[in-house]
């Protein structure tokens, strides 16, 4: 969970002080994180196929999700975006849900009501809401990562597949150069290639490896609910390193919005148990 906060760290870190571009920021982290994970599957004696292990539509999404990411972070500050970004996966995860066809209980659909109830105090009109351009690219790369992990929940071996998404992303990159002349063209400072590189390869690649590591010892609701803390300890690095203290918007937001997202699935558990 500290890797997938660190995404959000760095990324910012990185775009507040303009040490990089957004769509610099992207390829850079795509690239690194591909070549991590391969890398990681060569050691380990896999061999990656994207091909056979990846899918275009897989691929395209991880894409999205980075790309909008990484523009969202001009103008958000961290808690923020980890609290929209992990707010968005679960309602794409929920609407997926009841496409299927499951229907909540009342104690789960009290969660979610309560977690959109937070989403939407965050984002109410006035002093302390979020930028609305990075609100929406937020909400973007939410919806793109929550069909991108989708598949993954069904996914006979996650890690290869991953790898081989990583990869065929690559191909997506061109897309991201009408984006970069509209925005002041590309720059990139070796402090920015760093921090880029560091969220491609540690707190993306091995982070995705460490985290598929600790599902085989995790029970699905305790998978879920150790993901809510990924939004506070955002917040809190975002505090310690960002020196970016959260309005007071924020703590009441998160509260629902976590505490609501834990009281859903909770119930979502007990539902599966029955």
């Amino acid at each position: 969970m500290l890797a997938f906060a660190g995404n959000s760290l760095l990324c910012r870190l990185a775009l507040r002080g303009e040490s990089i571009d957004p769509g610099s920021f992207t390829a850079l982290r795509l690239a690194a994180g591909a070549a991590a994970l391969f890398l990681i599957l060569k050691v380990g004696g896999q061999p990656l196929s994207p091909r056979r292990d990846g899918s275009a539509r897989s691929a395209l999404m991880l894409f999205v999700y980075a790309a909008a990411f990484s523009y969202a972070y001009v103008s958000l500050d961290a808690a923020s975006g980890a609290l929209l970004l992990f707010g968005s996966v679960q309602a794409t995860m929920i609407a997926a849900a009841l496409w299927r066809g499951e229907r909540p209980r009342p104690a789960e659909a009290l969660g979610w009501v309560a977690a959109a109830a937070g989403l939407g105090w965050l984002l109410l009109p006035g002093a302390g809401a979020p930028a609305p351009g990075g609100t929406v690219l937020m909400v973007a790369a939410g919806v793109a990562w929550g069909r991108y992990s989708l598949p993954r929940q069904r996914a006979a071996a996650p890690l290869p597949s991953t790898a081989a998404n990583f990869t065929l992303a690559l191909a997506a990159l061109p897309l991201l150069l009408p984006a970069v002349s509209l925005t002041g063209g590309a720059r990139i400072s070796a402090p920015g290639a760093a921090l880029a590189i560091l969220s491609g390869a540690v707190t993306s690649g091995v982070g995705y490896v460490l985290w598929y590591a600790a599902l085989r010892e995790l029970a699905a609701l305790q998978a879920a609910l150790v993901q809510l803390s990924v939004p506070v300890i955002t917040a809190l690095g975002g505090i310690l390193l960002l020196a970016e203290f959260p309005g007071p918007r924020l703590p009441v937001a998160a509260l629902l919005v976590l505490g609501g997202i834990a009281l859903a699935l909770h119930a979502r558990s007990r539902r599966a148990r029955s």
